[in-house]
């Protein structure tokens, strides 16, 4: 039952794998006529000693870790609290699930491309047409993607509303698989509704609520379109204050046509995902201990 899967997995996963790790190991640019001469592990040498590529790797890598680390926990945090929110049976609930759930349908791209028009620099952007309203003109218009302070942010709060819902359509699945005669018989001991969320409601889907986690944070580590998108098509994104390491791989391929960087780059990013994911598993594990 499992050879579909795992079938799926060699081609998609294992074979690119290795081959970047055997296009790391070259001199390889697309277009070039010459054929790829063998470096060794000159190019991983060359992302941690050579000060233009390794400035720019690990400030890439910081960015990434920013996102994930302001990431997870909110978003986890507020899928969880959506999915608190329809769970209950009141009327229309199902409409409510439904628009909570819908920006996850969107392609990044017009996600992008929404929030390139709220988040617009001067009178024209949404966000500060709003703010000059309701603060009576007090609230100048800011430049949210330019800007080297909000720029970062302003891709959070993005990638925060358009993935919230995926996370809240799991947690949801786990509330109800919560049997209502724990709530029950918490409600007879006089437990409130904090004590029955911590005693109750979090033990009942504390796996399906690390999962979660650790499938935020490798969403979170691995971004790049968003930031893609806003960057190259005009959206005024300050790509100094938000390239990460896939930006930084993509970049490598196809800006500079170097395959052999890209793939290092790539390969020593999966690793240090991999290590990252580990820890994070092992952390939760002693927790859930």
């Amino acid at each position: 039952m499992a050879t579909p899967a795992v079938l799926l997995l060699i081609a998609f996963v294992a074979v690119p794998f290795l081959a970047a790790i055997g296009f790391s190991l070259y001199n390889v640019r697309l277009g070039d006529p010459r054929d790829p001469n063998f470096m060794g592990v000159e190019q991983y040498a060359r992302i941690f000693t050579d000060p233009n590529i390794s400035a720019q790797f690990l400030s890439a890598l910081l960015h990434n870790l920013i996102f994930a680390a302001i990431v997870v926990p909110v978003q986890t945090a507020l899928a969880l609290g959506l999915a608190l929110l329809v769970k209950k049976t009141i009327p229309g609930v199902g409409i409510f699930r439904s628009l909570y759930f819908l920006p996850v349908v969107f392609p990044i791209a017009l996600v992008a491309i929404i929030w390139r028009l709220i988040l617009a620099r001067g009178d024209q952007g949404l966000l500060n047409s709003a703010l000059a309203f309701f603060s009576g003109g007090a609230f100048g218009a800011q430049d949210w993607l330019g800007s080297e302070t909000t720029a970062l942010a302003s891709v959070i709060v993005l990638s925060i509303w358009q993935g919230c819902g995926f996370q809240m359509v799991i947690l949801l699945a786990a509330l109800q698989q919560v049997p209502s005669e724990l709530y029950e018989a918490a409600e007879l001991d006089r437990a409130g509704p904090w004590q029955r969320f911590i005693h109750v409601t979090i033990p009942g889907i504390r796996t399906t609520l690390v999962f979660v986690a650790l499938y935020t944070m490798i969403l979170s580590l691995r971004v790049f379109d968003q930031i893609y998108v806003l960057a190259k098509s005009g959206g005024g994104l300050n790509e100094g204050a938000t390239r990460t390491v896939m930006y930084e791989a993509v970049t490598a391929a196809f800006d500079q046509n170097n395959i052999g960087r890209a793939s290092a780059i790539s390969v020593v990013f999966f690793v240090i995902v991999v290590i990252l994911s580990l820890i994070q598993r092992r952390a939760t594990r002693n927790q859930e201990g």
